[in-house]
């Protein structure tokens, strides 16, 4: 046996194996076959190669697959379910019917024959190179040269076909000579070809492509005509179908290359033959040659596109001729040359069919017919040339072109639209959002690789675009004028509530697998992962932060761009915490913005534009430098000791605006943000050491106030710098006034924030002169109201000065008491008492419901250009004058008057009862009325949250004082203290993350306060023990009345108060940090910038809150025990929960009445023997009665979902699982299990009692005359579910269903088996017809004569009757005759009795 070779035998080795193999004669182990031409069929494939001295590679030992190059059909692993493979096909025809590859048409590659060829030698020139050769010297009839080349490049190839001396006429002469064989046709005429075939329009001249070139001469023209004839004879052979369906194929089959060389070479041959046809034959006509292309004839296989064009097609009317002697304008090419035409006409639009938008360079909507000029240049685009404008999509193409100038076009027009759609120019003009069009485009990242850009003007265009993308229009204008508000400086976090959807399907995950795959950084995720849920956290991970800093310290650019970045930044440092952070640090930004616009010196400026911001302040970076202290203490408290602000804020508040070397509105607008960044500052209690050195300027400024009020036309910025001192002013004043309360606290905590504070009440307390004065100023034009709304926020900052002035001065150790409750008196007496007189105030107080957000949602509508992943206040466009944010608002001075009423009636008792009378207002009532009715849940967006927190604060500051007034003997005449605390109820439930203090305090004071339930004095429990008594069914069977229940729930009202405390209780942190806010404890405020709100505080079923806790914990406990003090936390949540359904019905009106249904199950279910408590059983059955009343039962649907749970039918099985293992035939538990089974529920509830849980039904003994609902509840409309029927039929049949143990359901099943059996409804199917004759076949022959004649003979339901319904006493005609036609047909048998 021969060996194989090894590893590292030469190649001597090798040829040895070799001969050994041949000198054995073994057979081989693969054999070789050779395959034949396609072309020649099976008869070829015994047939050698062509031999001879050439080398002949044959195709079959090329590899399978094509190159590489050659695109290659797609693959599919198996095939497809609708194209299933014919069982009997042959692979190899299957391959070669769809092979588009060359191989398909080249079989056999021989080589080129090369040896009769001739050789071109180079031509001999006499010097060293060519001769200059110039464009106007060109040849007269010299062909044009197809394709790109340049002058010189043809002028060789001139130099090069006159030096080979190559005469072409033996190759025209061979073409013009065909064959004898050849076939000819007569010339047709137009008409006459375009009826023939292509197949028979042109004479067969000879082969065109197949020529033998590259063959032995004596071969090439024989094996050439082999060929040809060949294919005249295949041609000849097939119908004119068969060559289309071919020459389909073939197109099908080819590489599209492959078929443009073909017709290339064809067209090339056939104008040959044209002109050599022209040249022999000089009589005929000759064709003009003229610009234009000649179209030819072209081979029968391949068709020309020309000649899809019709003759008659008319020349383009250009403008301009063009001329042959033009520079590269020898070949006119007319389909490039449309856009020199005039544009067509205007298409008038008739229909309402949508068309695409297109806009100005001002980014204004163009309407589809308006018809513009060109000189505008709207009209450089090639879609619908004829409309004016370019749509967005063009500019984004325009974006990424080569020639800056378009770049920053397009930006500048997109920057443009988009201000312009959060305007709201556009309406309902435009399908869709303009915005998310935009951002699922990729704008955003277009914009930050513009910014990367190293052409100015683009860096600008895209920072305008990013302006008017990041930060809308109005929003900071309304911030700003907030400012001086109650706790105005506050703000919510403008970031998305809901950050993507994937934290939506990550609810379904454990909490452990949450905690392994969410990033707290969110470094894993891509920018536009990040952008798609959130743009700025997906701009803040391009490294946006350190391009802006490059752009402001090292390109310098322009004061617009400068104020563009300044404002970005601004809005960067308002999405969050963590944003502000890292803007803050950022390498040198902060520190370029200080230095290059904060600086202390600078050269003045001109009242003209200037060139440059750079080393000149800047108020926006003021601005920039308060928001980021706003963010947070430690921000502040770095900014300070940092970057040398109180040498900043010296430099801009010791001088006048007047006296800065900048325009005089500059100038305010920055005096007016350093006063603010420093009121910022105070309020965590820093920056008081500047107080001294600037005691002087703060003063002078202060003196000069009543001045600027008394000017008969107030300048808004004025007004505003003013407004900005007072707030001040204010800080300053609680600052000097928390230092004895904050040094007397031995908490740790407290020493370590307790910083030394180098202000003191002695340095403020000559502050009230000074401001007393400008209240009393600027309350002279409370009756004018067009002059009061241009005081601005003034008035509103003198009150909240004296609030916290009185405030600051109750709490100093030392002084006299006496002092300050005289000038309490003293101010009172001259200047409130009489502004709560005056009548101007009583319009105010009229205007509270036309400016409420709550009262009027609308006008918290969502901006129509708002993208859930970029939040803002959609201010665009301002506000009304009468809303919260408008000029004429009530609510800033209002809010503001109210907390110093509070301040004055907490520190001076005797002057509580004088100020409430402010309570008895009618405006105010009105307003708490709209505001305890039935509306739906405000929509929380940014501008929503921000303004109802600040109508929360006037409603929190109006109880307060009413629940200081309820106290008083005798009462507050005109006050509604149920009105009140129905407000107090509602508000409670409306509270938004960062007023945690404000539900805490009400759940101290006004909700469980015995003052606000005056039913409790005036005979509420006796009326409802009597209305009880006059309705029916109202569940007092146990002994019990409701009177006394709500007698008792009054005086354990502090016990429920705690209760609720205990089981309400907020996060310790979050209601610490509200604390402080409130409370005026500087020191413990953690940041003035809130959480972004989700949803209220609390849930708004919280009076059902304790029940839901004991549910979870009882569910929760591994032992089944049940919580500690269970009874007691139980009856203390019913005890108030029948206090509100009894009183304050509307305070559970956003609970439904499915949702209290569940609540109560939930007692049931919290162990086994809550239930049985005599306490609760009463209760209970309280609650139950109040919803089972007529008024309250139609609105039970337990087919709706519940907040909470799952669904209903789950909760039900959980319950009726529970009644078998523990209630014992307890009739309060009967109840519930009775109610949901009522005819309109689900059909689901009752197939789970008598289906899985049938057992239950011996312990369901509630007797009829307990049942809470009407029996006709349950026994109408009769039952149409088969299913259920018969599992009552056999319940009744099998005993499981009997009077004594279940009276109820015993008449509901019978009443339903009744009307079942005798059911004649012609509609019925056959399954139910024959369903019901099979029962009543059951019933007729029952042994059981008393469950018989119940289904025989029932007539009506009778909840008043032992058995729950009435019988006939003799069946009725109608049954009888029923009964004997069934007799008849067989059905039911013969002989027995039917009485």
């Amino acid at each position: 046996m021969l060996s194989r070779p090894k590893p590292g035998e030469s190649e001597v080795d090798l040829l040895r194996f070799q001969s050994q193999f041949l000198a054995a004669g073994a057979t081989p182990a693969v054999q070789l076959v050779k395959k034949g031409s396609r072309r020649a069929g099976d008869a070829n494939l015994e047939q050698s190669p062509l031999q001879g001295h050439r080398d002949v590679v044959m195709l079959d030992s090329l590899p399978d697959l094509p190159p590489a190059l050659v695109p290659a059909p797609p693959k599919r692993a198996r095939p497809s379910p609708g194209h299933l493979l014919p069982e009997h096909e042959d692979p190899e025809e299957r391959l070669n019917r769809h092979d588009q590859h060359i191989t398909a048409v080249l079989t056999k590659i021989i080589e080129r024959d090369t040896s009769s060829m001739p050789v071109n030698l180079p031509v001999s020139s006499g010097v060293a190179f060519p001769p200059v050769f110039h464009r106007s010297q060109r040849r007269q009839g010299k062909p044009a040269t197809a394709g790109k080349r340049s002058i010189f490049a043809q002028e060789i190839a001139a130099r090069r076909a006159y030096g080979a001396k190559v005469s072409p006429v033996r190759e025209v002469a061979s073409i013009l000579d065909p064959p004898e064989s050849a076939m000819t046709c007569e010339a047709l005429t137009t008409r006459e070809q375009g009826s023939q075939p292509p197949w028979n329009s042109y004479s067969f001249q000879g082969p065109h492509l197949v020529t033998g070139k590259g063959l032995k001469s004596q071969e090439a023209e024989q094996e050439a005509q082999t060929i040809h004839e060949e294919n005249v004879a295949r041609l000849q052979a097939l119908a004119p179908e068969e060559i289309l369906q071919e020459q389909q194929r073939l197109l099908a089959q080819l590489d599209p290359s492959l078929v443009a060389f073909l017709k290339s070479h064809s067209r090339t041959c056939e104008q040959a033959e044209e002109k050599a046809t022209r040249e022999q034959r000089p009589g005929r006509p000759s064709a003009e040659v003229t610009g234009k292309e000649v179209i030819a004839p072209t081979s029968a296989s391949v068709p020309r596109q020309e000649d899809e064009l019709e003759p008659e097609t008319p020349a383009l009317a250009l403008p301009v001729t063009p001329q042959k002697e033009w520079l590269h304008m020898d070949t006119v090419e007319l389909e490039k040359l449309h856009w020199t035409q005039d544009l067509p006409p205007l298409r008038r639009q008739q229909t309402q069919e949508r068309m695409q938008a297109r806009f100005s360079l001002q980014g204004e909507l163009l309407a589809p017919d308006m018809d513009l000029p060109t000189h505008l240049g709207l009209h450089h685009h090639g879609e619908e040339a004829e409309r004016a404008g370019y749509s967005l999509q063009e500019l984004f193409h325009l974006t990424r072109s080569q020639v800056s100038q378009q770049r920053a076009l397009a930006l500048h027009v997109l920057a443009q639209v988009i201000g312009r759609a959060q305007a709201g120019e556009f309406g309902d003009r435009l399908v869709g959002s303009v915005l998310h069009l935009l951002l699922d485009a990729g704008f955003l990242f277009l914009l930050r690789f513009s910014l990367d850009d190293r052409v100015d003007g683009v860096i600008a265009a895209a920072v305008r675009a990013l302006r008017a993308l990041l930060v809308a229009p109005g929003d900071e204008e309304l911030l700003d004028s907030a400012f001086s508000w109650y706790h105005g400086a506050l703000m919510f976090a403008l970031m998305p509530s809901q950050e993507g959807k994937e934290d939506e399907d990550e609810d379904e995950e454990p909490p452990a697998e949450k905690a392994k795959t969410k990033n707290p950084e969110e470094g894993n995720r891509p920018p536009s992962e990040l952008a798609r849920h959130d743009v700025i956290k997906g701009l803040l991970a391009t490294n946006l932060l350190p391009r802006l800093r490059y752009i402001l310290e090292v390109t310098c650019p322009g004061p617009s761009v400068v104020l563009d970045i300044l404002t970005v930044l601004i809005r960067l440092a308002r999405h969050s915490l963590e944003s502000a952070t890292r803007v803050l640090e950022c390498p040198r930004l902060v520190e370029t913005v200080v230095r290059e616009f904060l600086p202390t010196s600078w050269s003045p400026m001109g009242s003209g534009p200037t060139s440059s911001l750079h080393r000149v302040p800047c108020a926006p970076a003021m601005k920039l430098l308060r928001v980021l202290a706003s963010a947070g203490r430690n921000i502040a408290a770095r900014l300070l000791s940092g970057f040398d602000l109180r040498s900043r804020l010296s430099r801009f508040i010791a001088e006048d605006p007047q006296d800065l070397a900048l325009p005089l509105e500059e100038a305010e607008t920055l005096s007016t943000e350093a006063f603010r960044l420093w009121a910022v500052a105070a309020s965590y209690g820093l920056g008081s050491d500047l107080y001294r050195e600037l005691y002087p300027v703060l003063m002078r400024a202060l003196q000069a106030v009543p001045k600027e009020l008394s000017s008969p036309v107030p300048r808004p910025l004025a007004l505003q710098r003013i407004a900005s001192l007072l707030t001040l002013l204010t800080q300053l004043t609680l600052a000097a006034g928390c230092i004895a309360h904050e040094a007397s606290s031995d908490s740790a905590e407290a020493s370590l924030l307790a910083t030394p504070c180098s202000i003191t009440w002695t340095q403020v307390s000559g502050l009230h002169p000074l401001v007393e004065p400008c209240l009393r100023q600027s309350l002279k034009l409370l009756p004018r109201p067009e002059m009061w709304s241009a005081l601005g926020p003034v008035p509103t900052a003198c009150l909240l000065f004296l609030d916290a002035y009185y405030q600051a001065w109750s709490q100093q150790p030392g002084l006299c008491p006496e002092d300050w409750l005289q000038d309490m008196e003293r101010l009172s007496e001259g200047l409130l008492l009489p502004l709560l007189e005056h009548p101007s105030l009583g319009s105010l107080w009229e205007s509270l419901g036309c400016c409420s957000p709550l009262c009027n949602p609308q006008s918290c509508a969502v901006a129509p250009e708002t993208i859930s992943s970029l939040a803002s206040l959609g201010c665009a466009g301002g506000h009304p004058p009468l809303s919260l944010a408008g000029s004429a608002s009530p609510f800033p001075f209002l809010t503001a008057l109210l907390s110093l009423l509070n301040t004055l009636g907490q520190i001076h008792k005797g002057l509580c009862g004088q100020l409430a009378t402010v309570l008895a207002a009618p405006g105010l009532q009105n307003y708490f009325l709209r505001c305890v009715a039935p509306m739906a849940a405000p929509h929380l967006t940014p501008f929503s949250a921000w303004a109802l927190r600040h109508e929360y604060h006037l409603q929190y500051l109006a109880l307060t004082l009413a629940q200081r007034a309820a106290t008083l003997q005798p009462p507050v005449a005109g006050t509604d203290v149920a009105l009140c605390h129905s407000m107090a109820l509602a508000l409670l439930g409306r509270l938004l993350p960062g007023s945690e203090h404000l539900a805490h305090e009400l759940l101290l004071s006004c909700v469980f306060r015995l003052e606000f339930l005056p039913e409790r004095a005036s005979g509420g429990p006796e009326a409802a023990d009597f209305s009880d008594r006059l309705s029916l069914g109202s569940g007092g069977y146990l002994g019990c009345g409701r009177g006394a229940l709500l007698a008792q729930a009054c005086h354990d009202l502090p016990s429920i108060r705690s209760c609720y405390l205990t089981h309400c209780s907020l996060a310790r942190a979050s209601l610490l940090a509200s604390q402080a806010l409130y409370r005026g404890e500087l020191r413990r405020v953690p940041a003035l910038l809130l959480a972004v709100p989700k949803e209220p505080l609390l849930p708004t079923d919280w009076p059902f809150l304790p029940l839901i806790q004991l549910y979870h914990r009882a569910s929760d406990t591994p032992s089944g025990l049940p919580p500690a003090d269970t009874v007691g936390t139980a009856l203390r949540a019913l005890q108030w929960v029948l206090v509100l359904e009894s009183w304050r019905p509307q305070a559970l009106w956003a609970v439904s009445a499915a949702a209290r249904l569940a609540r109560l199950m939930c007692v049931f279910l919290v162990d086994s023997e809550l239930f049985r408590e005599t306490p609760i059983q009463r209760l209970v059955a309280a609650l139950l009665a109040r919803l089972c009343q007529p008024e309250v039962l139609p609105n039970l649907n337990l087919d709706c979902p519940l907040p909470g749970l799952t669904s209903f039918p789950d909760l039900y099985a959980n319950f009726l699982e529970h009644f078998e293992a523990v209630s014992f035939g307890d009739h309060l538990f009967g109840a519930l299990i009775l109610l949901p089974l009522q005819r309109r529920f689900s059909v689901t509830l009752r197939l789970a009692l008598f289906g899985e849980h049938v057992g239950a039904l011996r312990a369901l003994g509630l007797p009829l005359t307990q049942l809470p609902v009407s029996l006709e509840c349950y026994t109408a409309p009769p039952e149409d579910n088969v299913a259920l029927l018969q599992l009552y039929f056999r319940a009744l049949v099998t005993g499981a269903l009997r009077p004594r143990w279940c009276p109820v359901l015993y008449a509901v099943a019978v009443a339903h088996v009744n009307s079942f059996i005798f059911s004649q409804d012609p509609n019925n199917s056959d399954e139910i017809k024959a369903a019901c004759r099979s029962m009543l076949q059951k019933t007729w022959l029952l042994t059981d004569e008393g469950l018989r004649q119940h289904l025989l003979y029932y007539k009506l339901p009778n909840s008043a009757l032992p058995a729950g319904f009435e019988l006939y006493p003799q069946l009725p005609p109608v049954r009888q005759q029923y009964l004997q036609k069934l007799r008849i047909s067989g059905v039911l048998p013969h002989g027995v009795s039917e009485t």
